[in-house]
């Protein structure tokens, strides 16, 4: 489901940092300027699914929201 760091590498065409910049730094200004979208994990990496570099939507289901049980009671009432 997600490329792995390899792949970003392949797919960005940047291998190693440049000009002060990071290999990371600059595979994410890549991906914006591909127009791919992706998230920047906790270690600074970049994260993109197979289905965003092939330009299909991907459905997201809806966050949960908690509700109290006691709450649910008293909309009924």
């Amino acid at each position: 489901m997600f490329l792995t760091p390899e792949e970003v590498t392949v797919l960005t065409g940047i291998a190693r940092g440049r000009d002060g910049k990071t290999r990371e730094q600059l595979q994410v200004a890549q991906l914006r300027d591909m127009g791919i979208a992706f998230r920047v994990n906790a270690k600074g990496r970049p994260i993109t699914t197979w289905a965003a570099v092939n330009g299909v939507e991907e459905k997201v289901p809806a966050p949960l929201v908690w509700q109290s049980n006691i709450l649910k009671l008293t909309k009924t009432a």
